[in-house]
């Protein structure tokens, strides 16, 4: 059994435990929360040991793993401390907010030799896992554009907190829905050449109303654009266009082909619990040595991007990405 800490028992650190509730090869033991007395009557009820401060757990040596679902600006400190610790880590993403912070991550979990997870969760969806097959398959012929779009509703519910800070969340609804799409996106097709960024916010305080769009050139020569609203019920959409045909995933479970020649076929899939497919994976990793399934060089090139749309905003002009 693989003993795990959480640290950070908001929203999405409940959301984490709730989903290894049961687990028969990981059990969360022990939980870090700065603001003790929100977090009491959870960790009763889930029997977690609750301490203040990550360095307590790090120095556990019943601790085989940590989990971070922590604020985005300490997740380099806090994974090169799992790192000197010796400690495996999964740290939610983003990441980081800068493509050295998170290379830096990676090279110090290397050095340390204990992996390092990022949690992408829809990569787990089994229409995306379906698109990048179909992609791959080559039945789409030349890759031409792809299209993304991720929005939500939780700028309805969060309404104070560090995620509603320009420096932990820049970019208004990309570091949050945005940078799943982004992410998916460049599963497809590869890393991102440039990018061409538009913020409009037409109310800043919450809940707020703003939206980005942007246009991508990927490396590849495969054109993109990609939206995100942050007060809009969900909507999600990854949509490649081939010379041959087109495939659009619109859920988790569902995707349209259109084929030249051929009727749209709009394909179900089975649904699958993508968080407990996330912790499966991880302890995979821990326990057999196999590569994480969401790579290295995805997570780095998904922030090299992330960082030229922030500096494309800013600037109102094209950003070429940077490596590094």
């Amino acid at each position: 059994m693989i003993h795990a800490a959480i640290a950070g028992l908001g929203r999405w650190g409940r959301t984490i435990v709730d989903a290894a509730t049961g687990h028969d090869r990981l059990r969360f033991v022990t939980a870090v929360e700065p603001a003790r007395e929100s977090a009491l009557d959870y960790c009763a009820k889930h029997k977690l040991h609750l301490v203040e401060d990550l360095k307590i757990a790090l120095a556990d040596p019943a601790i085989d793993a940590v989990f971070l679902a922590t604020p985005h600006s300490i997740h380099r400190t806090q994974v090169e401390a799992c790192a000197a610790a010796g400690k495996p880590v999964f740290c939610e993403k983003p990441l980081a907010l800068t493509h050295s912070d998170a290379r830096a991550m990676f090279n110090a979990c290397r050095s340390a030799g204990v992996p390092l997870a990022v949690g992408h969760n829809r990569w787990f969806w089994p229409s995306m896992r379906a698109l990048r097959e179909i992609v791959a398959s080559g039945v789409l012929g030349t890759i031409l554009h792809i299209e993304g779009h991720n929005s939500n509703e939780h700028s309805k519910a969060v309404l104070s907190g560090w995620r509603l800070s320009p420096k932990e969340s820049p970019g208004a609804g990309m570091t949050g829905a945005g940078l799943h799409a982004l992410h998916a996106m460049i599963s497809v097709t590869g890393p991102v050449r440039m990018a061409y960024a538009h913020l409009r916010s037409r109310q800043a305080e919450p809940p707020q109303l703003d939206t980005v769009s942007i246009v991508l050139d990927f490396i590849n020569g495969v054109t993109g654009t990609l939206a995100t609203i942050r007060q809009t019920p969900f909507y999600w959409r990854v949509h490649v266009f081939g010379a041959e045909g087109s495939a659009e995933v619109l859920d988790e479970t569902t995707m349209i082909l259109r084929l030249s020649g051929a009727k749209p076929e709009r394909r179900q899939y089975q649904p699958v619990n993508i968080m407990r497919a996330e912790i499966d994976a991880f302890v995979e990793t821990l326990e057999h040595k196999r590569p994480f399934p969401v790579g290295e060089d995805d997570v780095l090139t998904t922030l090299a991007a992330f960082e030229a749309i922030l500096r494309s905003i800013e600037r109102g002009t094209p950003v070429a990405c940077q490596d590094g």
